[in-house]
């Protein structure tokens, strides 16, 4: 077995003349490759091979390159420990923020993609490129100077945004294409700006449907082989036809760089976000208030089922919807609205789909006999994800949820904390999922430091197993809690498979 590498967000965050320097960089010091002198008889001939040139050309002038700036403020560093440092030779390069940047903002920007879909200056793009941001701008191709965009709605839950500019003259726009009908296999192109080299243009296939990346997000992604690295994130990726089937959003790589495997939200998950993004800048989304578990195929022959199929419910949320609907825990949710359910997931993504206050029918297997439950869904509440362990996605250790050395981890918020019968001022990390996991960690144990070192968010544990792998160990200790009991076990930082 291979281990598995992190998945990131395509996204690429530096100064726009880093980017300059790097694409210098690389320009300069990479050696072209000379082709084979001669073609075998069993390669296609260069007169087979598809041309891309004629729809590049019309669909380019549509995608941007967004710039998303982001106020930093140096640590203040007290005068006594400035002096000091003079005093033994260190440069006041060395002080945090460099020269003259001690406790003074310093702008930090994040480099993205996106994509026009109305000539009046919507665009489209990815939450994660725009996230935070102090100031957001818009880079066309045809143009010389940045347009300012004005963001008019996010939404974690998808890791779509969408931006409004104010164009001179209507602009180019792209149409949305059918993602449910691409299938492995079918070409596909992705336009972007990654490493900040704007315009780039890649090509390949769809490699996959319906990838579970991240149990945060409710996206079932395009997995495509056409390279997409940093900066691709929010760029589209088109059919043959040039209608855009998938939003670039991730890779799964062990270096950072492409290596054939990226990630797509399929443009008919994309769209009726948008819709609503455009219409009201939020989107709601329906809530039943339950932790679902997978029906493995155990858990189908101990009820009595013919399939592992269905989503079973380990706990309902107190005053919740589906308290109030009189769902039970061990019920196996097996469809919604006569629509058949085959995981946790398809249940939560077809909840989710459903506006607030609609009556559901959902059919429940429950002590080996079928009934029908209705429930009235509520509004899933700020920062909820997946009616369990809530908090913003991002698949590069940073943000609510994340993955970390081979672990799902959530971020411990007061309603982890009830769920769990926790201490409201208990702190930590919750495991979601071991993964392949060696030292008997279980979903819902608690990471409570790291190196001794106290853990409150996914983004402290990576920040610890980084910094382990800068200093060249091989694992580093947690400190784990499980009911009344904790331990210590040593974590590899890089997963075994």
């Amino acid at each position: 077995m291979t281990s598995l590498p992190t998945v990131r967000t395509a996204k690429k965050r530096f100064p726009r003349l880093a980017v300059t320097a790097l694409a210098i960089g690389l320009m300069t010091g990479t050696a072209l490759v000379a082709p084979p002198a001669a073609i075998t008889a069993h390669a296609a001939s260069p007169a087979s091979l598809p041309s891309f040139a004629d729809l590049v050309e019309k669909v380019t002038p549509a995608v941007v390159t967004i710039t998303a700036a982001h106020k930093v403020t140096t640590p203040q560093v007290p005068q006594e420990l400035q002096e000091m440092m003079r005093h033994f030779g260190l440069p006041d390069e060395a002080l945090p923020g460099g020269r003259g940047g001690n406790g003074r903002p310093r702008i930090e920007s994040a480099l993205g993609s996106g994509f026009v879909i109305d000539p009046s200056g919507y665009i489209v793009t990815n939450r994660h490129v725009i996230e935070g941001a102090d100031e957001v701008k818009v880079h066309f191709q045809d143009q010389t100077d940045d347009v300012p965009a004005k963001i008019v709605g996010q939404d974690e839950r998808s890791d779509l945004a969408l931006l409004k500019v104010e164009p001179k003259k209507p602009l180019q726009a792209l149409a949305f294409g059918d993602s449910d009908k691409m299938r492995p296999g079918d070409w596909v192109i992705a336009v972007g700006n990654p490493f900040g080299l704007g315009g780039t243009v890649t090509a390949g296939i769809v490699s996959a449907r319906g990838r579970d990346i991240d149990a945060a997000n409710l996206n079932d992604f395009l997995q495509i082989d056409a390279s997409i690295n940093k900066g691709n994130s929010g760029g589209p990726t088109f059919n043959a036809n040039g209608e855009v089937i998938g939003i670039n959003t991730a890779i799964f790589s062990p270096t950072g760089g492409s290596v054939g495997i990226g990630f797509a939200i399929p443009s008919n998950v994309a769209k009726p976000v948008i819709e609503k993004l455009k219409a009201t800048g939020h989107v709601q989304r329906g809530y039943l208030g339950v932790t679902l578990q997978a029906v493995t195929p155990e858990i189908a022959d101990s009820l009595g089922l013919k399939e592992p199929k269905g989503a079973i419910i380990n706990a309902v949320s107190p005053k919740s919807p589906a308290e109030k609907g009189g769902l039970k825990q061990g019920d196996v949710v097996q469809s919604i609205n006569g629509k058949s359910i085959d995981n946790q997931r398809d249940l939560a993504r077809n909840v989710a789909g459903i506006d607030p206050g609609k009556t559901v029918d959902l059919g429940v297997l429950r002590g080996g006999k079928a009934v029908t439950v209705s429930v009235k869904l509520g509004e899933a509440p700020s920062g909820d994800k997946d009616n369990g362990p809530g908090g913003s996605t991002s698949p590069d250790g940073k943000g609510d949820n994340a993955s970390v050395a081979g672990l799902k981890l959530g971020k411990l918020d007061d309603r982890t904390r009830e769920r769990m019968g926790l201490d409201g001022d208990a702190q930590g990390v919750v495991i979601v999922d071991p993964g392949k996991d060696e030292l008997g960690l279980r979903p819902g144990d608690i990471i409570a430091s790291v190196n001794n070192e106290s853990v409150k968010a996914p983004a402290d544990v990576n920040s610890q197993v980084e910094k382990a792998k800068k200093d060249g160990r091989k694992s580093v200790l947690l400190l784990v809690r499980r009911g009344d009991q904790q331990m210590f076990l040593p974590l590899p930082v890089t997963p075994k498979g």
